[in-house]
């Protein structure tokens, strides 16, 4: 039995649920795309943050921590990619010549999970934290990957759920243009969290 169960839970619920990059990412697209043209996205946080945090357990973790300028380069690479994206969602049109015209697809948002800071960095914390590297490495690293393959599939399908619904209440332009505004909005606020 995983004695540090019922606390990996815990954790997960507070990092995956909680607004970041991904959740607002598939909250948007939700609201503009609905469910299943989002369902890419979805699938590519998915596999993306899996795939992440099974190379932190299967050494990443280490590389991380002896060259910690990999940790900035991330971070800097990250901002300018939410940056980027903020502008796309911010002037995106719902309809017509807008910046976004399709949602954003599996493998951007596979590989967006390598320099996702938030990502990496909770990574590292679950690895480092719940993942027992003397005596109980396997299994310590097999639960530690369910537990965070299902907070993963269950916060991003509720964040493009919320986005979705909240569709039924978009009864103008005015609307639709207010809700990508905060959208991207909150994509710059991550972006400003990383260097606080």
């Amino acid at each position: 039995m995983y004695p540090q169960l019922l606390t990996l839970i815990l954790f997960g619920i507070a990092t995956a649920f909680t607004p970041g990059p991904n959740n607002i990412m598939a909250s948007h697209s939700g609201f503009n795309f609905g469910f299943r043209k989002t369902a890419p996205l979805m699938l590519g946080v998915i596999f993306g943050w899996t795939s992440l945090l099974i190379s932190m357990e299967a050494g990443l973790i280490f590389i991380f921590l002896k060259f910690e300028i990999l940790q900035s380069i991330i971070k800097i690479l990250g901002s300018f990619f939410l940056v980027y994206l903020a502008y796309k969602i911010a002037f995106s049109k719902n309809s017509g010549g807008g910046a976004i015209k399709q949602p954003i697809g599996f493998f951007e948002t596979f590989f967006f999970q390598f320099i996702n800071p938030k990502g990496v960095v909770v990574a590292m914390i679950t690895v480092s934290t719940f993942v027992d590297a003397q005596s109980n490495y396997l299994r310590d690293s097999i639960v530690v990957t369910t537990v965070y393959f299902f907070m993963a599939t269950g916060s991003i399908t509720t964040w493009c759920l919320i986005g979705k619904y909240l569709r039924k209440f978009a009864t103008s332009e005015k609307f639709i243009k207010n809700f990508n505004y905060t959208m991207s909005f909150l994509l710059i606020v991550c972006v400003i969290l990383f260097y606080v």
